[in-house]
């Protein structure tokens, strides 16, 4: 099997690598139950993860979890906005995983605003804002010749095209856990040498890595201002 498609990452840690709230990602995965007239109903979920019965989420699911996490920069969806919005989607993009296709880079993306616009009315200047977001968050993914994707370079500061791409998420580097690019560096490790004591200096010479990049791999783990 793939390596992008096994289950790798609980609910609480891919909720912290992509700075989406867990009860928001839960309900992407597992559905959410909601009242009507008619009593208590549920919608399914959004993202298909390799078991249904458990919170694990694939290298796959985390990058569909990135792109949502776009629209929630923007807006607050309902989660039968988002379904209605993911399957008209997919119809056009057929397959599990459509908000990790490649096609959605390029006209996916006008198709996913131009529906999702409709959904909950957004004017014309909102769904420029909205499509402006979405591409942003999808710089962040690199893919690989078929157009999957092969890496997520997660936010670490705020969310804005200028952001560094010093840590990176490679399913084949490290078990899919947060490292410096182009390192096995492992973000959790340098983050617990700070925690410790040591000083972004001492590890940026450790390592043989500039200040700026120990600085990104401690954002990715912690809140710089708690540490």
């Amino acid at each position: 099997m793939d390596v992008r498609n096994l289950p790798s990452y609980g609910l609480s840690e891919a909720a912290h690598y992509i700075r989406t709230p867990e009860a928001t990602l839960r309900s992407w995965i597992r559905g959410r139950r909601y009242p009507t007239s008619s009593g208590v109903r549920h919608f399914r979920s959004v993202i298909n993860v390799p078991n249904p019965r458990r919170s694990v989420l694939s290298f796959t699911n985390l990058v569909e979890a990135h792109v949502l996490s776009a629209l929630r920069r923007e807006h607050d969806i309902r989660l039968d906005k988002i379904r209605s919005a993911i399957d008209y989607l997919q119809r056009h993009f057929p397959g599990q995983h459509p908000l990790a296709h490649h096609n959605f880079e390029t006209d996916g993306v006008d198709i996913f605003v131009e529906k999702y616009g409709q959904l909950i009315n957004v004017t014309q200047s909102g769904q420029l804002a909205m499509k402006q977001i979405i591409q942003i968050y999808l710089r962040r993914i690199e893919r690989d010749r078929a157009g999957l994707p092969v890496r997520l370079f997660p936010f670490t500061r705020q969310i804005s095209a200028s952001e560094p791409k010093s840590v990176v998420i490679d399913p084949q580097v490290s078990f899919g856990r947060p490292v410096l690019v182009g390192t096995g560096i492992a973000t959790w490790l340098v983050a617990e040498r700070y925690k410790a004591g040591e000083s972004m200096e001492e590890l940026a010479y450790d390592y043989g890595r500039d200040r700026m990049d120990i600085e990104e791999a401690i954002r990715c783990e912690l809140d710089l201002r708690a540490a």
